[in-house]
């Protein structure tokens, strides 16, 4: 393996001990149980994304919402009235056709083994590398949640959070402040709605724009979001580079051009500045430091034996 991955590996395995609830999840956890199970999410995430490039952001976000309530262990795939996915906050995730179609194959390859919460983990992964960002090995061996609420979606960041109520919500979940920057790089693919955003381009007295934003760029957002205009048009969060996991979204941030506040407080908060400005300088420290982060997220919560179970379905419950 070598010393760095060896050190690397070290790291992997420390994060996952010091994670608030990651006991249970191991690297190659299938690996005689459903040898090719990585490798059928794998294949099953390239061909969508080969139809649609815009299902890679969908699915790290997907994963993301769900290890944020009640932690990874695939409630937001579960469909039916008052689940996690009739929330508000959950109106416009996507993927989950993925994760079925991930499902049945790896059904019929090895009935009853593979949870819908591994899929998910894996799946947001392979749509990193997809975009051009380096892979990482996940640990697996989560079960599946019986229980998706939307009254418990209730702490996911929001695009107004200051950075004291961002790192509070991380920080409830074992996730720092390195966690927290890295984590919100995953901006650097994807996009927001014009509604996330069209206050901080428009003021109630006219065109005066948020005076932390590069005012050159005003004008741009403003013809893509016009006052008034349909508020569910999407705009890249990393402008200019939107399909393409790098480190982009930070520079773009240090001139001004974050699309949400909480993202552009990354910036503008010296305390963050420096780690921004460490993204920015070093793609390879970027990439580590996400792995290392999504490594940690996908580690909370995560429930084992009786505590969960294997969904024969993804979108409900056995």
């Amino acid at each position: 393996m070598g010393l760095v991955g060896s050190l690397f590996s070290f790291i992997v395995f420390l994060s996952c001990l010091i994670a608030v609830c990651g006991q249970g999840t191991r690297i190659g956890f299938y690996s005689t149980t459903c040898p090719n199970a990585e490798t059928i999410v794998r294949t099953t995430v390239t061909s969508h994304f080969g139809s649609d490039p815009k299902i890679a952001p969908g699915l790290l976000r997907m994963h993301f919402h769900d290890c944020f309530v009640q932690g990874c262990d695939g409630s937001v795939l579960i469909s039916g009235p008052n689940t996690e996915r009739t929330a508000g906050a959950n109106f416009n995730l996507r993927g989950f056709e993925v994760i079925d179609d991930a499902k049945t194959q790896l059904e019929a390859a090895c009935p009853g083994v593979v949870s819908c919460a591994d899929i998910l983990t894996l799946a947001a992964r392979d749509s990193i590398a997809l975009t051009r960002g380096q892979s990482w090995q996940v640990p697996t061996g989560r079960r599946d949640g019986r229980v998706s609420l939307a009254t418990n979606v209730n702490n996911l960041p929001s695009p107004s959070d200051s950075l004291d109520v961002q790192r509070r919500k991380f920080a409830a979940f074992g996730l720092n402040t390195r966690d927290l920057v890295a984590l919100v790089g995953g901006h650097t693919i994807g996009t927001a709605a014009c509604g996330f955003f069209t206050n901080r381009i428009f003021n109630t007295t006219g065109n005066s724009a948020d005076p932390t934003m590069d005012q050159t760029f005003v004008p741009e957002l403003q013809r893509l979001c016009p006052l008034n205009g349909d508020a569910s048009t999407r705009v890249d969060l990393d402008f200019g580079s939107g399909n393409s996991f790098d480190t982009s979204f930070f520079n773009n941030l240090s001139r001004g051009r974050g699309i949400l506040q909480s993202d552009q407080v990354l910036w503008t908060n010296p305390s963050t500045r420096t780690i921004v400005q460490e993204f920015m300088a070093s793609r390879d420290n970027f990439n580590a430091q996400f792995a290392r982060s999504m490594v940690k997220m996908s580690n909370i919560g995560v429930r084992t034996g009786a505590n969960g179970e294997i969904r024969r379905v993804c979108s409900a419950v056995n």
